[in-house]
């Protein structure tokens, strides 16, 4: 949930609520904030003059704390990526308040009033944000990406770059683009098909008035222009990652399969919001033929991300090939400094194997201590997520209490059994007895508690 419109003010309090129980910072201790302001005044040195490449930025109108910006030139066949990320690296030293603030925070929180940095504004959305028309330091990694849509790892230089132009997702037209961006990401997407790849970009959900005063929780589906500039981050951290397993260093993102059970739910699930999912077809096969514009096959996007087991972080171990089986590859991420902690050690260890440099005891350390710190962090961006998530629910359907829903049961387990209705797209739970995965059932809505963010329902039938 990004944005809402909240006129009676109970998801405005709601909110509050949830700052103050998952202790979101408000903002940074002096320190820290003093700290920013010393390195953001300093001069940016050892950084090659790239002030001439036509790099731009693809985001959200609104965002400004940029991670990203790209140049793209055609090499005979091959696409080269030309990958800047913000040198955070640059900015932050080692056990300094802004890295010991940021191994506290670990990611950037996001609540659909505002969010909690992983770095003082002053950074993050200014001196390190690859903002237009400045010269900004970065990280530029030079990605070849084949006919096929294999990405390679060509370079990684410390660069000074001036962005052209802030294109935003709403807005940006094809002219605005650098020739061959659709080319990549249709190559990108044509190598996930090839490997198999179950990658879902779950949509985002959106709480908004509809037009009698009451709230609607909806999903909001992503644009091409979101899917097409996800590629160029994917081409990136899949080549990043296999540079780094080839020089026997760094951090990966993993995550196994799904298992049997998780998938029979996903099909219970798909029956719920009236989705024919054919029995020969596998998850991957089903979930790369929905149409994201398409509320109900976002909201199965949805579940597929909540259904299936988490990624995680891991440090190279001799002997291991680490595995994300979303990706179908072996994977890392470095393209979000701003906003993730991990982020700016991968590019790091990356930067250095890429110019024949060794990878010094520390930074091979952090990379068995930021799992941990991770794991964290996500835990704490997840709790939140689903207390947003809950108070939404209870918002919108608070003062429909008695109303009954259709609804597919998905799973049972020793907590009831685990209900969807068929509309809108909420999860619930209710008495299991006698009930079986699959079973259709009628519900009653019986109580809802928004300060608590609880609903209850009751089965009818």
């Amino acid at each position: 949930m990004k944005s809402l419109i909240d006129r009676p003010g109970a998801l405005s309090r709601g909110l509050a609520d949830i700052r103050a129980q998952f202790q979101v910072p408000a903002g940074f201790p002096a320190a820290v904030a003093a700290a920013a302001e010393q390195a953001a005044a300093k001069p940016v040195t050892d950084h090659t003059d790239w002030t001439d490449r036509p790099f731009v930025t693809l985001d959200p109108a609104q965002s400004t704390d940029l991670d990203q910006a790209f140049a793209i030139e055609r090499a005979g066949a091959d696409l080269m990526l030309y990958y800047a990320i913000a040198d955070v690296g640059w900015f932050v030293g080692a056990n300094d308040p802004l890295d010991v603030e940021a191994w506290q925070r670990g990611e950037t929180i996001y609540l659909p009033d505002g969010k909690a940095s992983l770095y003082p504004t002053r950074l993050c959305e200014d001196a390190a944000s690859l903002l237009p028309n400045v010269d900004r330091p970065a990280v530029v990694f030079a990605v070849r990406i084949d006919p096929d849509g294999k990405s390679v790892l060509d370079g990684a230089t410390r660069a000074l770059i001036r962005s052209r132009a802030k294109l935003a997702y709403e807005t940006v037209t094809a002219a605005d683009l650098p020739d061959g961006f659709d080319e990549l990401s249709r190559r990108i997407s044509h190598a996930e098909d090839a490997r198999g790849a179950a990658r879902v970009d779950a949509p985002e959900q959106e709480v908004t008035i509809d037009p009698s005063g009451g709230f609607t929780l909806a999903f909001r589906p992503q644009l091409q222009s979101e899917v097409d500039n996800a590629a160029l981050s994917l081409a990136a951290n899949l080549a990043i990652a296999d540079a780094l397993l080839a020089h026997k260093t760094g951090l990966f993102r993993v995550m196994p399969e799904p298992d049997e059970r998780a998938v029979r739910r996903l099909r219970h699930s798909a029956k719920a919001l009236g989705l024919v999912w054919p029995k020969n077809e596998t998850l991957e096969q089903f979930a790369r033929g929905l149409d994201r514009t398409n509320p109900k096959h976002a909201a199965f996007q949805t579940a597929v991300r909540r259904a299936g087991p988490r990624a995680s972080y891991a440090p190279y171990q001799p002997g291991v090939v680490p595995w994300h089986e979303a990706m179908g590859a072996t994977y890392a991420h470095a393209t979000a400094p701003l906003r993730r902690l991990a982020d700016r050690f991968v590019i790091e260890a990356t930067v250095r194997i890429a110019n024949g440099q060794d990878i010094p005891g520390d930074l091979s350390a952090a990379f068995h201590n930021l799992p941990a710190a991770m794991a964290r962090a996500e835990d704490k961006s997840g709790q939140i997520d689903r207390a947003v998530l809950d108070l939404a629910e209870a918002v919108m359907l608070d003062g429909r209490e008695g109303t009954a829903f259709n609804a597919v049961v998905t799973d049972i387990d020793e907590r009831g059994a685990r209900i969807q209705l068929c509309d809108p797209a909420v999860i619930a739970r209710v008495d299991g007895a006698g009930l079986s995965p699959g079973d259709d059932i009628t519900v009653k809505l019986a109580s809802v508690d928004v300060t608590n963010r609880q609903v209850k329902f009751e089965r009818l039938g």
